[in-house]
């Protein structure tokens, strides 16, 4: 039965530890997001295929 606690304690530190790295993940993909907002439409439009005088 001293074992026990020990498992416990086991499961709820890789527990908040999967907390942890969600968070910090959550957080850099907020950031990725917001700095695409700050880039301009145009960057992506596609140029349609021009002929070529020859």
């Amino acid at each position: 039965m001293g074992s026990k606690p020990d498992i416990i304690r086991t499961i709820v530190l890789i527990f908040a530890v999967g907390l942890v790295v969600t968070g910090f993940t959550s957080i850099q993909a907020s950031e990725d997001k917001s700095a695409d907002r700050h880039l301009p439409a145009t960057s992506f439009t596609q140029v349609p295929n021009q002929r070529l005088n020859r």
